[in-house]
């Protein structure tokens, strides 16, 4: 059974513009047009949208995902590989965020002990910070 675009978007929940975009990306192919009339789409490119939007909600980017569709399901140590990097990742970006919060925290924390309406105590925090050579940010 075929569809067009437009149901295709509608039954994958994803734009028109989203498929395009994936077949921009190699990730999707794009079907022959006829000469007359509109392009026709397997229905199981429904479930391979799905996955992309899957994958993306896990993190991986859509290279990743390619690189995941290439492997397919014969490759599970490979899969496994890609999984646990990007869970390594996800990792490392909680704590940045973390300490991104404590900075954040610890400046507010600032704002309120010393209120001023001069000057913006957090303001001139950043003001300091942007200072500093960037080595010592780190």
């Amino acid at each position: 059974m075929f569809i067009t675009i437009g149901k295709l978007a509608k039954k994958a929940n994803v734009t028109i513009e989203t498929i395009r975009y994936y077949q921009r990306k190699g990730l999707l192919f794009e079907p022959e047009k006829p000469a007359h009339g509109y392009r026709q789409y397997p229905v199981d490119v429904i479930t391979r949208i799905r996955f992309i939007k899957h994958a993306q909600q896990c993190g991986f980017t859509l290279k990743e995902i390619s690189e995941l569709l290439f492997l397919d399901s014969g490759h599970c140590q490979d899969v496994q590989k890609m999984a646990e990097q990007k869970s390594q990742q996800i990792n490392q970006q909680i704590k940045d965020l973390i300490a991104l919060k404590n900075v954040l925290d610890s400046l507010v924390e600032g704002c309120q002990e010393s209120p001023s309406t001069e000057s913006c105590s957090f303001i001139d925090a950043l003001f300091l910070q942007s200072q500093k050579p960037e080595s010592s940010n780190k």
